[in-house]
């Protein structure tokens, strides 16, 4: 083997490596997924996100095949009460050391065109996509009977703070 050979091996080898490192940067917590029915043609998924590195991280897309298309949503006071849904083309930003939930009237993942219901205690695999962790596959399990304001309610919080009064 060459010296070029090798030292294009040893570069791929650091590359891959702090890919890695990077990938283990962020935690998934308390995923959940539902819908409003059996012939809901929406549904969405919930979970709290852990970044664990030293810089700041960004979920950029979530894909899954449950669905004709799945985007990153989030809901924006329009005023008067009015509450409006929109996709995050940007996608959210998990703080180095802190977290960032997906929680019900806040960021979340959004399922639309069904392929078919949700049902309680299924697993839906969905791929979670970084800007610098690069891609998480994992399967959330549905829970239609979770009570809203189980869990995280709503944005980044750094270690060692408490959840949100709600």
């Amino acid at each position: 083997m060459s010296f070029k050979s090798m030292l294009l091996a040893a570069c791929a080898s650091l590359t891959l490596a702090g890919a890695a490192l990077a990938g283990n940067a962020i935690e998934i917590e308390d995923a959940y997924a539902r819908s409003s029915g059996a012939n809901a043609k929406a549904g969405a998924a919930f979970m709290v996100l852990d970044n664990t590195g030293d810089e700041d991280d960004r979920l950029i897309a979530v894909r899954s095949d449950v669905a004709a298309r799945v985007e990153l949503h989030t809901h924006k006071d329009m005023g008067d009460g009015v509450m409006k849904m929109m996709e995050v083309e940007d996608g959210f930003v998990i703080p180095a050391g802190g977290s960032h939930a997906l929680a019900r009237g806040g960021d979340h993942v959004m399922f639309m065109g069904l392929k078919q219901p949700f049902e309680q205690g299924a697993m839906l695999p969905v791929t979670l996509v970084f800007e610098k962790a690069g891609e998480h596959e994992i399967e959330i399990p549905v829970d239609l009977e979770r009570k809203a304001g189980h869990g995280m309610t709503s944005g980044d919080i750094k270690r060692g703070e408490t959840e949100p009064d709600s």
